[in-house]
């Protein structure tokens, strides 16, 4: 593990308001919400960005993770919204990937 925020969360060194956690990824709340449900999921192996992952099973693990903690929130049915951002001109800040999902509300600005 490096000593990015990410890693700091998984080795229990930052505190986190964890959803789902096994032995590939964690989920957890997102302390700086845009939506009244917004979480991270995050694959426990650090990869700084998206460019980075080589691994489709993994990739395939963080989508379903998020939409089986969706269901759980109950917010699966009314919809919500998955993000993930690559390197800074992509909106990426915390350099290891992260699948956001928010919901919880009808979202605005609506992609593609």
């Amino acid at each position: 593990m490096t000593s990015c925020l990410f890693c700091k969360i998984i080795a229990g060194d930052i505190p986190a308001e964890k959803l789902y956690e096994d032995d590939r990824v964690l989920a957890f709340k997102d302390i700086n919400a845009l939506a009244p449900e917004h979480f991270l999921v995050i694959p426990k192996e650090h990869i700084s960005t998206p460019n980075d992952a080589d691994n489709a099973e993994l990739m395939g693990e963080l989508s379903l993770t998020a939409t089986k903690i969706a269901k759980e929130r109950g917010i699966a049915e009314s919809g919500y919204r998955l993000v993930m951002n690559c390197n800074a001109d992509g909106g990426q800040v915390v350099f290891h990937i992260h699948l956001h999902c928010l919901g919880g509300r009808k979202l605005t600005s609506p992609i593609g």
